[in-house]
Formats: structure tokens, sequence, C-alpha cells
């Protein structure tokens, strides 16, 4: 199943993609309801929704419509230095990198639609993209063991985790670099977890303008899910649609000779195996 957040007559809603339309669970839960709040049901709840939605809450496919799938998410981790050949870049330009799981946070004022403008900030030349497998949280889990973690994912999305590399590189934590607004497009929906059988064999590209900018398979991942989630749940509660975004590949703009930072105009598209694809245009900031 592909749960999606999308605008519906000028109001957020949510439901399901089938095909060339999209299911509107809304009206069966109330304005008050939003994809957050029923991934808790997991697929026997979400196959009922799918099931009881009348034609008239069938709407034609229109990808400009559609939001981040969680728009109102609490958290959005991400890991850092999670691909060999990535922090093999890194190191050849002097950034040491721990070998354990090192997180950051991106503020979720930094949560974009699939299809959305990616603001060129004007404090900064160094724009740059991270094209990432996201996972999003089913339940709330805290202590969790490696081996029971796999019941609390509700699916998968894809992430460009859009980094601003000189303010990132401010501080250790690099959280002012990462949580720029605009700068975590995600989507373009949920594919459930039960469609997925192995999230570490999947395909990743990454493109600027048609050329191809990244190319990985999820298996190069040195750290895998079920090992972030206990890492995460040991110190703090894991929430019912919190993103964790599992790290970038190699192939950054920022790291080629010489670096090729993201210009006004540009377009850069993101896409997982068997999850989809995301599509971004970068605008200089002022001229939005």
């Amino acid at each position: 199943m592909k749960l999606v957040s999308f605008v519906r007559d000028g109001r957020p809603t949510f439901g399901c993609a089938e095909g060339d339309e999209l299911l509107d669970f809304g009206p069966q839960l109330g304005p008050s309801t939003s994809l957050r709040d029923i991934l808790p049901g997991g697929l026997p709840l979400w196959s009922v929704l799918a099931s009881g939605v009348a034609a008239p809450d069938r709407v034609a496919f229109d990808r400009e419509a559609l939001l981040a799938p969680v728009p109102n998410a609490r958290k959005f981790l991400s890991l850092g230095g999670n691909y060999a050949a990535h922090l093999a870049e890194t190191e050849r330009v002097g950034m040491q990198r721990s070998k354990g799981q090192v997180w950051f946070n991106k503020q979720v004022t930094a949560i974009n639609a699939p299809y959305g403008v990616l603001d060129r900030p004007f404090v900064s030349e160094q724009l740059d993209y991270e094209g990432e497998l996201g996972v999003i949280i089913g339940r709330d889990c805290r202590h969790m063991r490696a081996a029971d973690a796999w019941d609390y994912v509700a699916g998968y999305v894809v992430i460009n985790d859009v980094s601003v590399r000189d303010w990132q590189m401010r501080a250790p934590t690099h959280m002012l670099g990462k949580s720029f607004d605009t700068h975590a497009p995600f989507g373009p929906w949920i594919v459930t977890a039960d469609e997925i059988p192995d999230p570490h064999r999947l395909d990743l590209t990454v493109t600027v303008n048609g050329d191809v900018r990244q190319k990985a398979n999820t298996s190069d991942m040195i750290h895998f899910i079920p090992a972030m989630i206990e890492e995460l749940t040991t110190a703090f509660t894991l929430q019912a649609g919190d993103v964790l975004s599992t790290g970038t590949p190699g192939g950054v703009g920022g790291l080629m000779q010489p670096p090729q930072w993201l210009r006004d105009g540009d377009v850069v598209s993101v896409e997982i195996e068997a999850i989809g694809r995301i599509e971004n245009r970068v605008v200089d900031e002022p001229a939005r």
C-alpha cells in the first residue's frame, strides 16, 4: 500500500494511492485526523479504510497535490556517514567521522513536499543534495532490541537530505546547515513495510538535470535499520510518524572536484527502487 498526504479542494487530507487515483480517508475520520494518527493501527486499519472509501472520495492522481507523507512529523533524524563510499570521500578532504552511529537533528520546519520547490538561500552558495532511504516509525517505541525493531516500521520513503555545507560545518551538530526551510523533501508516499521484503537491497539513484550524481544500493549501508532503531530508542522514545533518514552514498556535489553546488533552476531527482521518485526544482530564495 502507498500511504499519502495531499491537498484536495484547498485542504490537507490523506489516504492511499492506487494507480491513477488517490483515495481520500479524510471523510471517514474527520478533519482533525492526519496520516500520522492512523499509523499505529497498522495494515489492518489501513486496509479497512481503503476498502471503505466510496467512489466520490476517489480523485485523479496529481503529483503536484502531494504533501510530505507525514507533514506534521515530530522528529526528523538523520544518520551521517553510513556508506563507506561517502566516508571515503569525506576523509579525502580531511573530515574524520566516528565509526559508530552519528545522528543529527533536522528541524521539522524543513519538511517539504516530494515535488516542492527547494530554496537556494541567499546566505550561502554551498547548496548540496543527499539522496537517502527514509524509514517512517509506525508505533511509539523505547528500549527496542534490534530483533524486534521491524515491528515498529510503518514503511519507507525517498528523502533528499538537502544541505547548506558552510552552515553545516559551523558546528559538529550539523543542525543549522541541515535545517533550512524547504530542505527536507520526502515521499512521494509511504510504501508500507509489507511491500518491501528487504529494504537493504534497493537501488538508489540521484540525478541533477538528468546527470547521474549518486548511484548505490542500500546493501552498502554500514549500519542497518534494526541497529538504528535500537540505538535511538536506548536514549529516547521514537513516536509514530517520526522520520529516520539512513545516510547518503558517495557522490555529493560538495566533494566533487571542483564542487558542483546546486544553482537556480537545477532539478534534483532522487529515486529508490520499489518506492518511487521525488523531484525538486531549485529556486533562488528572493525569487519566491
